[in-house]
């Protein structure tokens, strides 16, 4: 571990348990936590809350990570590349305003380098890019059983069927990246 001062970064692309099995396998990468931002609704809303789509949160990720061994642009590009940034508010069967593909910026040169990671990214869809880039409100931190949930879990059917192949396509597409 490198003695630089750690990075923050936030963002969702459907179930927070799909983002975070993919970034957490990254090298740089030293946590990563499951909440809710971007809503309305006052107080820390529940995942039974979330999961009504009322209250305007989305499911996200908070990475912090060494910028020395990976950087925000890196990251970015492969939370960008392993889900659909092009279908609004919906990542496979999972569909509403919780699951829509965001990125909340901290300050200002994360907003500005996410600015220009979605062009780039958008050369390799033929769809347009949805993915909305708003300034992170407040974040809150998920339930614990929500925490590191594909890892505690490979053998459930959902972490099978949906969350494995975006494990391997981590792999195939990143393998230099990886932890």
């Amino acid at each position: 571990m490198s003695n630089t001062t750690k990075e923050v970064a936030t963002f969702g692309g459907g179930c927070f348990w799909c983002v975070e099995a993919v970034i957490q396998r990254l090298k740089g990468v030293e946590t990563v936590v499951s909440g809710y931002a971007g809503g309305n609704a006052p107080g820390k809303p529940t995942y039974r809350e979330i999961c009504s789509g009322l209250t305007g949160h989305a499911e996200v990720i908070q990475v912090t990570f060494d910028p020395a061994v990976i950087d925000y642009v890196a990251i970015l590009t492969v939370f960008m590349t392993t889900h659909d940034p092009t279908t609004l508010n919906r990542q496979g069967a999972d569909r509403g305003t919780q699951y829509r593909s965001v990125i909340f910026y901290h300050n200002e040169t994360q907003k500005s380098q996410a600015e220009e990671v979605l062009k780039i990214v958008q050369e390799y869809y033929d769809d347009p890019i949805v993915t909305e880039l708003s300034e992170l409100p407040i974040f809150y931190e998920a339930e614990a059983d929500h925490q590191d949930y594909y890892n505690n879990n490979r053998s459930q059917g959902y972490c099978t069927v949906i969350i494995d192949p975006k494990v391997r396509k981590l792999q195939a597409l990143y393998s230099d990246l990886l932890a």
